[in-house]
């Protein structure tokens, strides 16, 4: 690991301040009558109604939605036993996972006790506080029994995800990759290397979903599994002894259909694999490195199909494809465990989603990625949206059919609607913009190169793989600051650096300013001086030439003027008047963007429409379907102020031109964020639900209302988001930080993929230089 990961990781569990979640209010505490229905008298009627019926306790209290994440730290991560304490990071770090995947409260609790008789009592006690435990980090065998013997005594769901979550996951990829090498479960042979609890736990699924227990050879540390072994067993172990003379993994790997490592780096070689049977199926899941790398599994079997637990190498056998959705659909009809039919139900419904044809918002968050089933799409993406729904829904409706379900569902039209918000109320969209622009890499050059948070930035970019940065400053400035900062990028290899005062293209460059605006009262000198001190006209000269895709430009310089160099030298895309900006705040329950924040103090009820609907197109590249309110003083008439009737003339218009955008307006910004009050108000709104783009009548209110939401929330802010231009570019702003330049760097990515060469250049009068 290096330094500067191990120093940016402690920076992010550090700041603004320790841990990974706080615990927030759902309800107003305002004055004395909400502090009376909170806690007492009031309290008395919800403790009364729970007496009278335990059930209750899920409709006035947060134990419904509520999972402690429990570990006593005896086998953490690939850190072994580091103890409770030192876990507690980890655990926090899944109960976040819980909380962005499947909107679930979780509070992580780590318990110093490695008496499986005491650890067992103190998380059996827990019950009255949660709707559910999820077992973490706790080392096998002890595993077992503890978890089994909380099962007997708790009537809430208990899952050690060690073990489960794996083997979910695990079996919905065997499905799929058996169906592509037409291959039935039933008669394939499979040999295991390593047999703690996730390999044990992989095993009972599969044979549950039809492998045939004698189909199955066990490896471990020692060797083969075989009957009458005596060293490194266990009962359960022990179920998958074998009759048999052989004692190495080489002995027994020869003519295997299937390899299933949960065990150590390299344990599987090539000439191992070359002896499996045709199209082998070989899922190395050690992490970090699997038991035999696929470039090297592919050289002697071409024809194989290979999965791990990696995100760099293609089918990732991930759990969180798997555990926040599981518990999402037991707690969601209040079972009383997790049963085998639900982990089936999961199971399958993983592996069908990687069937399915890509929805709209899959298709847009993953553009440019193949993702069609096949040897190398086994499993869906970790941020696919529609794992929610699916998943979810499959374990609620089998925990129904079983019968462990206390609070069954009626309408699962309904609930699956429900689902589908989760998602896109996480915060997880920006994910989504970052696979997307890993698929198709672009050169992104970022005029302001010198800035720290820039450099800090771009090592980012470079280790996460989906820009090629390119810097402009001075070559030993910035080597100096590299250097000082501890980064490991390489000038002219990791990025490559203009350099103003020292760099071969300078002809061309102020040649090709001057072109562009010797109308516009620029001399051959003046380009000259423009050239050499400006370097967001650089960089703008480098996209516009061709040497860059894309532009990052600021956050030291103002926000006009870097606008300005943009419109003389890329000008604006065919129909549209006037750029616009647009920033994003990723909120805890929502994601809201707002328009105009930047650009235009005062716009026509026709530029309000334009800007509406192209920031409408923005609003979709996060995969999120926008839902629109032009925002006013004024709610649907009640008042006659100018900026109220642009915004009723700008409605008329973009339901003109857009027929089929969901919009309303003009409406005041509490009726835009609630439904109530909108109905209230106006009970025939075109808008349903919350509106999640919010379009302003002026810069300086839409400026306003964006950084006041800002600064009032714990949101994260994206953007600003410059939309119109001719060619891809964003402008920091002096307060963006180092993951917002990250971010944007992404979303320019994703604008250099989707823009089309043969968009024309229509430029915008500017004033002089």
């Amino acid at each position: 690991m290096s330094k500067e990961l191990r120093d940016g990781a402690l920076e992010y569990h550090r700041l603004p301040k320790p841990g990974k979640f706080s615990i927030e209010p759902t309800k107003p505490l305002a004055n004395q009558r909400d502090l009376a229905l909170a806690y007492s008298p009031g309290v008395a009627y919800a403790c009364e109604a729970i007496v009278e019926d335990p059930l209750n306790a899920s409709l006035y209290t947060t134990r419904g939605n509520m999972v402690a994440v429990v570990t006593n730290g005896t086998a953490v991560l690939g850190l072994g036993a580091i103890g409770p304490l030192a876990a507690k990071p980890v655990m926090e770090g899944k109960a976040v996972l819980f909380k962005k995947f499947a909107g679930i409260d979780a509070v992580d609790i780590e318990i110093d006790e490695r008496d499986p008789d005491k650890l067992v009592e103190i998380i059996a006690s827990l019950e009255p506080s949660f709707g559910a435990i999820n077992l973490e980090d706790i080392k096998a065998p002890e595993c077992f029994e503890i978890e089994e013997r909380l099962k007997d005594r708790m009537k809430i769901p208990v899952f050690h995800d060690d073990q489960h979550g794996t083997a979910i996951v695990v079996s919905a990829a065997m499905l799929n990759a058996l169906r592509v090498v037409g291959k039935p479960l039933d008669q394939v042979k499979l040999v295991a290397s390593g047999a703690g609890a996730a390999a044990l736990a992989c095993l009972d699924l599969l044979v549950e979903l039809g492998l045939p227990r004698a189909n199955i050879t066990v490896t471990d540390i020692v060797g083969v599994v075989w009957k009458g072994r005596n060293e490194q067993m266990d009962p359960r172990k022990e179920t998958y002894a074998v009759e048999t003379d052989a004692r190495t993994l080489a002995e027994v790997i020869s003519g295997a259909d299937i390899f299933l490592g949960l065990s150590a780096p390299r344990v599987l070689t090539a000439e191992m694999v070359k002896t499996m049977a045709p199209q082998p199926i070989i899922m190395a899941l050690a992490n970090p490195t699997p038991e035999i790398l696929p470039d090297e599994a592919r050289r002697v079997r071409p024809d194989a199909i290979i999965a791990t637990g990696r995100s760099d190498f293609p089918n990732q056998v991930n759990n969180v494809l798997c555990f926040p959705f599981v518990f999402r659909g037991a707690l969601d009809v209040g079972a009383t465990t997790i049963n085998i039919e639900m982990k089936k139900a999961a199971a399958q419904a993983i592996a069908d989603l990687a069937m399915a044809e890509p929805s709209s918002e899959v298709a847009q968050a993953y553009g440019g990625q193949e993702l069609r089933f096949g040897p190398d799409y086994l499993i869906p993406k970790p941020f696919d949206p529609r794992l929610v729904v699916e998943v979810s829904s499959a374990v609620a409706r089998a925990a129904m059919e079983s019968g462990v379900a206390t609070r069954p569902i009626e309408d699962f039209d309904a609930y699956r609607q429900v689902l589908s918000s989760y998602f896109f109320r996480s915060g997880l969209v920006m994910r989504t913009v970052f696979e997307r622009a890993k698929a198709q890499p672009k050169r992104v050059v970022y005029a302001d190169g010198e800035d720290e948070r820039v450099l800090r930035a771009a090592q980012i970019v470079v280790d996460e793989g989906f820009a090629q940065p390119i810097l402009i400053g001075r070559r030993a400035v910035v080597q100096r600051r590299i250097e000082r900062l501890g980064l490991r990028l390489k000038l002219d290899k990791d990025i490559e650096l203009c350099d103003p005062e020292d760099d071969p293209r300078y002809n061309t460059y102020w040649s090709e300013y001057h072109r562009l605006m010797c109308r516009r009262g620029v001399t051959p000198e003046s380009a000259r001086t423009v050239v050499r001190t400006r370097a967001t006209v650089i960089g703008a000269l480098m996209v516009h030439i061709g040497e860059a895709d894309a532009l990052i430009c600021g956050p030291v310089s103002r926000f006009v003027k870097n606008l300005r160099h943009l419109k003389e030298i890329f000008g604006v895309r065919r129909g549209v008047s006037e750029p616009c900006a647009m920033q994003a705040l990723i909120l805890p329950t929502k994601t809201i963007f707002v328009a105009d924040t930047q650009v235009e103090h005062k716009r026509s009820p026709e530029q309000i429409a334009e800007m509406t609907i192209m920031c409408a197109e923005e609003v979709r590249r996060f995969g999120i379907t926008p839902k629109i309110a032009l925002l006013s003083s004024s709610s649907y008439g009640t008042g006659e102020t100018p900026s109220a009737q642009m915004m009723r003339d700008a409605f008329a218009l973009v339901r003109e031109q857009a027929p089929e955008l969901e919009v309303e307006g003009e409406m005041q910004a509490d009726a835009a964020i609630s439904e109530e009050v909108r109905h209230r108000v106006f009970p025939g709104s075109l808008l349903q639900g919350s509106a999640n783009l919010l379009i302003t009548p002026d810069l300086d209110s839409g400026n306003i209302a964006f950084n006041l939401a800002k600064a009032l929330t714990s949101g994260t802010s994206v953007g600003p988001v410059l939309i119109g231009l001719n060619h891809p570019a964003h402008i920091l702003t002096p307060a963006v930080s180092v993951r917002g330049i990250v971010n944007l760097s992404a979303l320019v990515v994703v604008d250099a993929i989707e823009k089309s060469r043969d968009t024309p250049w229509c430029p915008i009068p500017a004033e002089p230089a």
